[in-house]
């Protein structure tokens, strides 16, 4: 799975109307970037950069299992694979998408 293809799968559980109500970024280090503008109507998911209201920082492979759903988010940040910057409450919301 790719940076791209991570992005269309969260683009497709989404919809054009998310209940995120915020900006997400996953940031995958120099694999770049999946941004969610979920503030907005339609909700939109590119690989474009942006300020967020909330930013996870993980690996491609973690981002890829998150959105495969072999991981589970909540595991993924007790063991360390994820780091969240900015509003907690965000995160915790991401179970909707994710």
């Amino acid at each position: 799975m790719s940076l791209e293809s991570a992005a269309e799968a969260i683009r497709a559980r989404m919809g054009g109307n998310s209940s995120l109500g915020a900006t997400v970024k996953f940031d995958c280090g120099e694999e770049g970037v999946v941004f969610i503008d979920a503030a907005s109507t339609p909700s939109t998911v590119t690989t474009e950069d942006g300020a967020a209201d909330c930013t996870v920082k993980c690996s491609l492979d973690t981002l890829e299992a998150l959105v495969a759903g072999d991981l589970d988010a909540t595991s993924a940040f007790m063991q360390g694979k994820i780091k969240v910057e900015g509003d907690m409450g965000v995160a915790m919301r991401l179970s909707s998408v994710l």
